[in-house]
């Protein structure tokens, strides 16, 4: 099986599970590589799992490899094997803001519904990879004055914008047009006045994908 490129690497370990040990194999690697990838795993916690993989056949074995991840593996039935974790509950309302600073909201966290973001001459960051979205429409409203708000979204997710730009950009080279109707909805929608405004997946670079293929070889030739 080739390796993951950039793009399936930023995915997240959505591949069917498998009872085949070796093709269930294959998936765990790709699912830990897109990990890596995604910065959940340091270097040497991925070469200890990949050390793993190659030393067992044994499914269940192999699927807690990536159980504790933010995204397990699903078994061969399509389900983790494990009770998904109650869904917090997504608020209606919320600000995020930064004047003559910055802002990060990334990793676990609710979405809200109505989402205002307010840029100052000063940079908001929303990671939303490992975000609860809530079914339906999220609405993002930006507005910002020479600063900058950079919108992280998963795959799968559909994207909208509906902003203006004066002596600035408002610009959107995210979302999946090809996801269903009943999939999350983000709509960017607001004003940049000499500032920037994007929504953007956020791909593994270059290195990255060499140190993982590095750390799969290196696995493979301790197993033989």
């Amino acid at each position: 099986m080739a390796r993951p490129s950039a793009n399936q690497l930023d995915v997240y370990g959505r591949a069917r599970g498998s009872s085949d040990p070796a093709v269930l194999r294959e998936q765990v690697i790709d699912a830990l590589g897109t990990h890596y990838a995604r910065g959940d795993l340091e270097l040497d916690e991925l070469e200890n799992r990949l050390a793993l993989v190659f030393r067992t056949n044994d499914p269940s074995a192999l699927r807690d490899l990536v159980r504790d991840l933010p995204q397990a593996l699903p078994d061969e039935h399509g389900a983790s094997g494990e009770a998904p974790p109650p869904i917090e509950p997504v608020p209606a309302r919320g600000v995020q803001a930064a004047i003559m600073g910055g802002t990060t909201r990334k990793g676990s966290w609710a979405v809200p519904r109505y989402l205002k973001v307010v840029a100052i001459m000063g940079g908001v960051e929303l990671d939303l990879r490992q975000a609860i979205i809530a079914p339906g429409t999220t609405e993002i409203e930006v507005f910002a004055i020479m600063g900058g708000v950079e919108i992280i979204v998963p795959p799968g997710v559909r994207v909208e914008t509906m902003g203006m730009a004066v002596m600035g950009g408002f610009e959107a080279s995210a979302g999946d047009a090809t996801a269903s109707a009943d999939q999350p909805l983000i709509r960017v929608s607001g004003l940049a006045i000499m500032a920037g405004v994007e929504a953007k997946h956020r791909l593994p670079s270059a290195r990255a994908i060499r140190k993982f293929e590095r750390a799969v070889a290196k696995a493979r030739r301790a197993a033989r």
